[in-house]
């Protein structure tokens, strides 16, 4: 199990990172992207739900651990990617509808993302297996 946790970590900790990136140096990009979000492709924007259950899923069915807080936190973002998918298929206008989202909370959240980011490829890296 500590091989999966330890590929999960890195694969997850990995995007996270480079996701946090770019929020912090592409801010006026993510901004324009989700004011955005309502003229997405409605064939676009399923694939992308799709994309985000079957990835959250196979995490959340493979990795359904609550053992220590590497195991506990690739569990969660395998949780949250499958919601994702899930309120992207099932609701999609409301999940477009997410408040106006300025600089400052992109910036706050790439922050949060490159620290749960950081971990995940630390614990990846150095967890013994």
């Amino acid at each position: 199990m500590r091989e999966l946790t330890q590929f999960l970590a890195l694969m997850s900790g990995s995007y996270l990172f480079i996701t946090g990136l770019g929020f912090m140096f592409s801010t006026a990009f993510y901004e324009k992207m989700v004011a955005g979000n309502a003229n997405t492709d409605p064939v676009a924007l399923n694939l992308s739900g799709a994309i985000h259950f079957l990835i959250g899923m196979s995490v959340v069915l493979r990795h359904f651990h609550w053992d220590g807080p590497t195991e506990i936190i690739v569990t969660l973002v395998g949780f949250a990617a499958m919601l994702k998918g899930v309120s992207l298929i099932v609701v999609p206008e409301q999940t477009l509808k997410s408040p106006k989202t300025s600089g400052k909370v992109l910036r706050i959240s790439g922050a949060g993302f490159l620290l749960v980011g950081s971990y995940l490829g630390y614990a990846g890296i150095f967890m013994s297996g």
